[in-house]
């Protein structure tokens, strides 16, 4: 294997006007596949008056109809189980995996051909390989192994790499704790919730994290890997860097990876996708620096191409020279920063999950935490449920309780949260996507 930083230094250091050349024919042959193979495309493109030879240059993306979840699941509902998008039927595929449900929605179901599920490890490879993984590492996926996507694509990736690979499926979390320190582990990946509860299980095993042989996290699967105080608390606790990652089902793998430089952001992998930053509202493309919903053009799955696909992902793009990584691809500023639908509104003020996290994170006192939202009367309250780690005096939670109201408060225009300190062990763990948002509102009639 290659001694230099990047896994495919060809592409990952491509002039931008090679790129957006390199793109282009991606994007004339995908969806001439589209067009040809799925019945769900071939219908869509012919009432959106769209034919695969009018891309002739990036402006003519816009062409191409944009795809919601919503008309996916459609799809799988009049076409079970795998709905009209794919090329061909379960027969020439060898994977399916499902979206995560955590939303209470149906899963999405994908299929993938083996030539499919190859990509997907590739793609992965870029992330380890930016992140300083090498095949002298001993990687381990703190992960239960069902048919959710998750962790998969990166178990090939680990093992395309050559790293020794230990599956971390089925097992509680203090037996995960045991086998990272008694397998002499250097790279764990998890969700970023999930770190944070290893490394909570680890104290109370008395395992030294700091100690051992982990000098990697690659975390992925919540917006929280993007926070920086998340993030810094991960370090703490495990002594180690930490690297943001995102993907979804839809794609099969990831699409953006943190490199070992850490610009604040997430190099987009441009070589086999076009990530557009659009207005949720008018569909009109964003310029650098602006938030919006992320659309994404997939070029590597063949069994289910993804032609813009709104994600409901909210996003920032800035530029490759944002970054000294040396490479060419633009990035996304603090990775994935939220949903674009996660915003609520109590008493007239905007609260995003990201930035009660962030103000949480700032206090390594809090072990776990809930956000709630009620409505007495007519008036709507907001509460956060904190659960405090073992040990933590009577006093000090007086202390913390009011820094917390005071810091909320501070962050979101003076709106006024309730605290609550949670008994220990009350509030729920999360192994993979965390919810820590409840919304027990009652909706209005006149919306």
């Amino acid at each position: 294997m290659s001694s230099t930083e990047f896994w495919n230094p060809k592409t990952e250091t491509l002039d931008r006007e090679d790129l957006k050349a390199l793109q282009l024919a991606k994007l004339r042959y995908v969806t001439e596949w589209a067009d040809a193979r799925s019945p769900f495309y071939r219908r869509t493109f012919a009432q959106a008056g769209f034919r695969p030879e009018q891309l002739k240059t990036y402006p003519d993306l816009a062409r191409i109809p944009l795809l919601t979840r919503d008309e996916w699941m459609r799809s799988q509902l009049d076409a079970p189980p795998f709905g009209e998008l794919p090329v061909a039927g379960p027969d020439a595929a060898i994977r399916m995996h499902t979206t995560s449900g955590t939303s209470g929605r149906t899963p999405l179901r994908a299929l993938d051909s083996r030539k499919d599920w190859s990509w997907t490890a590739e793609m992965w490879c870029y992330a380890l390989w930016a992140a300083g993984v090498r095949a002298n590492d001993v990687g381990y996926l703190a992960f239960g192994y069902g048919s959710f996507i998750g962790f998969w694509g990166l178990h090939y990736g680990m093992e395309k790499v050559g790293v020794l690979t230990v599956p971390g499926g089925a097992q509680s979390t203090a037996q995960r704790v045991r086998q990272i320190v008694d397998f002499d582990v250097t790279v764990v990946a998890s969700t970023p919730t999930y770190a944070l509860r290893l490394a909570q299980e680890a104290a109370a095993l008395g395992v030294d994290l700091p100690g051992s042989k982990v000098h990697t996290v690659i975390l992925s699967g919540e917006p929280a890997g993007s926070i920086p105080e998340t993030k810094a608390l991960i370090e703490e606790q495990w002594g180690a860097k930490a690297y943001d990652t995102a993907g979804m089902t839809e794609i099969s793998t990831i699409f953006m990876f943190e490199p070992k430089e850490q610009p604040g952001g997430c190099h987009i992998i441009e070589d086999h996708f076009i990530e557009q930053v659009l207005d949720p509202a008018t569909g009109e493309e964003l310029p650098y620096g602006e938030a919006g919903e992320r659309v994404c053009t997939s070029f590597g799955r063949s069994m289910i191409p993804l032609l813009r696909y709104r994600t409901a992902d909210l996003v920032v793009k800035v530029p490759h020279t944002a970054a000294k990584s040396g490479r060419t691809w633009d990035l996304y500023q603090g990775g994935i920063l939220g949903r674009v639908d996660d915003m609520k509104l109590v008493r007239g003020t905007n609260v995003y999950p990201r930035t009660v996290e962030s103000i949480v994170r700032g206090f390594p006192e809090i072990e776990e935490f809930q956000i709630e939202l009620v409505r007495v009367d007519i008036r709507d309250e907001i509460i956060l449920h904190a659960e405090l780690s073992p040990g933590i005096a009577d006093e000090r939670w007086s202390e913390l309780g009011s820094a917390l109201r005071r810091d909320l408060a501070d962050a979101h225009e003076g709106l006024q949260f309730q605290v609550e300190r949670a008994a220990e062990g009350s509030l729920p763990r999360f192994e993979l996507k965390a919810r820590r948002l409840t919304d027990r509102r009652p909706a209005r009639s006149d919306t």
